[in-house]
């Protein structure tokens, strides 16, 4: 054990840079299982997420920067994102008629459509993930990775 402790701390700075890279790991090898099944679908996680979050407001449209502050991660070029969504027909995005400057987005019938045949499959995926743990595992786990990340939330961010 204490050959443990030693090359683990000649490997690492802290045990705070240990955890991080242990958490950077983590989501690399959890990433790549859902990236593979999103890639059957032609999406990437951030238009899956984007497009489950529409679901939640449909059949309301939203303002496209309401969404910039859901998403799990930064997308650095949302219009982007949702020109190729919208290229799909999987979203429909509209002026407003009052404030040129905002966008309304919603999901189309065909989005809704997709994020049903992906269900099944993404619960499957989910359990691949992280099925091994137990529900207490589960929420101990997501309790600590809440902990971690609140100090660097925004104010107003729904993940706090």
């Amino acid at each position: 054990m204490e050959h443990i402790a030693r090359r683990s701390s000649r490997r690492f700075d802290s045990p705070q840079q240990e955890t991080y890279l242990a958490l950077w790991r983590t989501y690399d090898r959890l990433r790549s299982l859902e990236d593979s099944l999103f890639a059957e679908f032609d999406l990437t996680a951030q238009q899956y997420n984007l497009l489950r979050l529409l679901r939640a407001t449909h059949p309301d449209a939203v303002p496209t920067l309401s969404l910039l502050d859901q998403l799990v991660s930064r997308a650095p070029n949302v219009t982007r994102m949702l020109d190729q969504l919208e290229e799909r027909d999987l979203i429909v995005r509209r002026r407003s008629t009052e404030d040129r400057r905002t966008v309304f987005v919603g999901i189309t019938e065909t989005g809704l459509a997709l994020l049903d045949q992906i269900a099944e499959p993404l619960q499957e995926c989910h359990e691949r993930q992280l099925g091994h743990l137990s529900p207490s595992d589960l929420k101990q786990l997501g309790q600590l990775l809440h902990k971690a990340r609140t100090p660097h939330e925004p104010d107003n961010s729904p993940w706090k």
